[in-house]
């Protein structure tokens, strides 16, 4: 509602400063000559601006809506001639009435001298009544255009808004569905891991609840946050599996950063449930580098390749497409995204511009 009240104070600014130049362009050109103005004769030439506003604003709210804008183009120039016909023939009428009735001169004899037709004067007239229409015409058009972009732009960010929480909304199951499966298969190994897991779940969950409606978050808030799930993730692996974690905690080198809620952790899960094996040697890297002088953040996840058994139904692939989403809706040419396997090694790589 501000934006279109400030585009109508605009448009309405424009329009007056333009009509106010033409009706004073002879007040303008006479404070110069030292000559005064002829009031009789400047009543006389308000006529023809007074002409110009009557075309251009008849078009303006009238016939470029009700005729132009419905595609009826040839009824538009049709009631447009017939107007401008009506206009010029008014102003010469008028013209003869001001020269013999306001300025008191006497017709010309007809002996005066050769003299350009009526018609020519009157052609002249609809010349620049016409495109006194015409540009009536452009003005709206692109008046309307800019406010069918800015109605476009803003159901395009309404629409984009309602994909990232429809996202945001698949996101939560998808993570308390991954943790879970983790839990479980701790109670085969010892309950009292499993109860500590419980307790870190619900810290983990608390983050997700409070943060998930927030646009950005502290980058230092985010990393705490991941540092925490690898912990409980790591009260599961089996002794034949390495975990090599890089996160960063220096408060001070993330200051002033800002991420998406919950954007590392989709990879992170996938290398736990992908990457640890225990009937074989695993390992799991998590590398997190911040980049002060770009504002970029990378992270860096490798683990074991483990083809994906038969019978295995843990997942369907929705964190990772949800991922690429969310990345090219909240970071639109700001982010890089690589997943890719090197040889027994699966590799997925995330750089993302935090500067906003």
């Amino acid at each position: 509602m501000g934006r279109r009240n400030r585009h109508r104070g605009l448009t309405v600014a424009i329009h007056a400063i333009a009509w106010g130049l033409m009706f004073g362009f002879p007040l303008l050109f006479s404070q110069g000559s030292g000559r005064t103005v002829d009031w009789v004769w400047y009543a006389g030439y308000c006529m023809v601006p007074l002409s110009f506003m009557l075309v251009f604003y008849v078009n303006y709210f009238g016939l470029i809506g009700r005729l132009l804008f419905r595609r009826r183009v040839v009824g538009f120039v049709a009631v447009n001639a017939v107007l401008i016909t009506v206009v010029v023939l008014l102003m010469h009428l008028w013209f003869d009435f001001y020269r013999t009735t306001v300025e008191g001169q006497a017709p010309p004899p007809d002996d005066h001298g050769p003299r350009l037709p009526l018609a020519v004067f009157m052609l002249r007239d609809v010349l620049l009544l016409g495109l006194t229409a015409a540009l009536s015409v452009a003005i709206r058009v692109t008046g309307n255009w800019y406010d069918t972009e800015a109605e476009r732009r803003q159901a395009e960010q309404a629409r984009t808004q309602a994909e990232l929480q429809n996202l945001k909304s698949q996101l939560n199951p998808h993570f308390l569905f991954n943790t879970l499966n983790n839990i479980y298969a701790l109670i085969a190994i010892g309950p009292e891991r499993a109860q500590e897991a419980v307790l870190q779940l619900s810290g983990l969950l608390r983050h997700v609840l409070y943060e998930k409606n927030q646009d950005l978050v502290p980058l230092e808030k985010e990393l705490a946050f991941v540092r925490s799930y690898v912990e409980l993730m790591s009260l599961r692996l089996p002794g034949t599996m390495k975990l090599r974690v890089d996160i960063p905690e220096d408060a001070a080198a993330m200051r002033g950063f800002y991420v998406a809620p919950l954007l590392f952790i989709t990879l992170i899960e996938n290398a736990f449930k992908h990457g640890v094996w225990a009937d074989a040697p695993s390992f799991v890297d998590i590398s997190l580098k911040v980049a002060e002088d770009k504002g970029d953040v990378v992270c860096r996840i490798a683990n074991s390749y483990f083809p994906k058994r038969d019978n295995d139904r843990s997942g369907s692939g929705i964190g990772l497409e949800n991922l690429r989403r969310r990345l090219g809706l909240i970071y639109p040419g700001r982010h890089a995204l690589r997943t890719e396997r090197e040889g027994d090694t699966f590799v997925a790589e995330m750089t993302v511009n935090c500067i906003t």
